[in-house]
């Protein structure tokens, strides 16, 4: 079976430096067997590719591939944290926030992103409780945030 490594390469991705933190807080953080990662926006490079409102300036289609780009900014999170993505025995949860405009109720849709990828990677350990929530605005106009809880060992 493939390394976690192995499946983003086979996917066409490689895993970024850690995005360094917006303000006082750190990008991960292990408690016993847990991994917990700080919001992760949908930066590349250190640049935002698309910002404002889902359903307004961002189509869903977008912000779900913004999701799936924060999916990876926080493996690259836990992976800096414990050293290697064959650690997590899972991923227990994902927190989704997307910056919607009135009236926008796809929430669940645009968050697929991020849980596709991480089930795409992990297979059935990356199948994971979530929360969709639709929020008035992000950090940097951002159009999505994750964050993710992963057990490891």
């Amino acid at each position: 079976m493939a390394t976690p490594e192995e499946r983003l390469a086979e996917l066409g991705l490689t895993l970024p430096e850690v995005v360094p933190p917006l303000a006082a807080y750190v990008p991960a953080v292990r408690t016993g067997d847990h991994v917990y990662t700080s919001g992760q926006l949908p930066l590349v490079k250190g640049e935002l590719g698309v910002t404002g409102k889902v359903g307004a300036e961002v189509s869903a289609e977008e912000a779900k591939e913004q999701a799936r780009i924060c999916a990876v900014n926080a493996l690259a999170a836990i992976k800096a944290l414990v050293g290697d993505l064959s650690k997590v025995v899972r991923i227990v949860k994902v927190v989704g926030f997307v910056a919607s405009a009135p009236g926008f109720t796809g929430q669940p849709q645009v968050v697929n992103g991020a849980s596709e990828l991480l089930g795409e990677v992990f297979g059935e350990a990356g199948k994971h409780a979530r929360s969709a929530v639709g929020v008035a605005v992000l950090p940097l106009d951002a159009p999505v945030e994750v964050e993710v809880i992963a057990e490891v060992r």
